[in-house]
């Protein structure tokens, strides 16, 4: 009689706070994958740079930021497909796996889990920035923190270059993230792709991060820019390295579809047809996890 009355109860809770709206689970799902993302991304970086070293540096941050990466999937990828960044969104709108009218919804859902994730790296670490800084939120110099929540450019580096490495890096991002899901390639079994996404970022800031921190995704960079614009490092988050913040904007939505791109024409549209008898299954599209 008990077990009853609490698969009744579950029902019922079920029942009045389940959200029948696909779109809103998508966009919550969205929002939650990107504020762990940056939660746990940032939260290495933060750890690393505020203890001065002597808890973590550039391989702990390496690991730390694509594990993250990899939680977040698994949080998110079953819901809205795990994109987590407006360059891959993008990207699956351009190649029909995404509805355009989805997209700004995805990309604001994003941005605000940026945006709170932040805030919640900035919380936890409030203490240990003010000892850090002595009292000062700095962008640049010895005591800047502005880089633990969002990237700047190494000293020597143009924008032109920055911005080439930031469309290369998210090319190959997106075309190795293609090929992780493409179950008619050498596909990763399922429920593990999201383990080897991590490794594909791990690979990416060890070869590609030196220039300016390989971000790779808008909202992970334009979020807790925007955080830190108003928490107290003020409108230097945006003229620093040159004005640096479009950048990791504008590039990595143009990478991302050049490397889906690539992956299609060298790769996707020469798979042979589906013989009989194999497995040939249709998924929603906008799945990430699913194509």
């Amino acid at each position: 009689e008990e077990a009853k009355m609490s698969r009744k109860s579950k029902r019922s809770l079920k029942e009045k706070f389940a959200l029948k709206n696909n779109l809103v689970k998508e966009a919550l799902s969205e929002f939650l994958g990107t504020f762990i993302l940056i939660a746990l991304g940032c939260g290495c970086v933060g750890q690393a740079v505020l203890s001065r070293g002597t808890h973590g540096g550039t391989m702990t941050i390496s690991v730390g930021f694509s594990m993250a990466v990899t939680i977040a999937v698994y949080v998110s990828g079953g819901v809205s497909g795990g994109h987590i960044n407006p360059a891959v969104s993008l990207a699956m709108c351009v190649t029909g796996r995404l509805k355009w009218t989805k997209l700004p919804i995805y990309i604001l859902a994003q941005l605000l889990g940026a945006f709170v994730g932040a805030a919640a790296v900035f919380g936890i670490y409030y203490d240990a920035l003010m000892e850090y800084s002595n009292g000062t939120l700095e962008v640049t110099g010895p005591n800047a923190t502005a880089h633990i929540f969002a990237t700047y450019p190494a000293p020597y580096l143009s924008l032109i270059n920055g911005f080439a490495d930031q469309v290369m890096s998210t090319a190959v991002l997106l075309l190795a993230i293609f090929a992780i899901f493409d179950t008619r390639n050498n596909s990763v079994p399922k429920g593990l792709e999201p383990i080897a996404v991590g490794l594909l970022i791990i690979v990416l800031t060890c070869s590609l991060g030196m220039n300016s921190g390989c971000a790779m995704n808008p909202a992970r960079d334009l979020g807790p820019r925007l955080f830190t614009a108003i928490a107290g490092w003020g409108m230097e988050v945006f003229t620093a390295g040159n004005n640096w913040w479009w950048v990791p904007i504008v590039a990595p939505m143009l990478g991302g579809v050049l490397g889906a791109m690539t992956y299609i024409v060298f790769i996707e549209i020469h798979h042979s047809d589906t013989q009989p008898g194999e497995e040939n299954d249709v998924y929603d599209k906008y799945e990430l996890t699913n194509m």
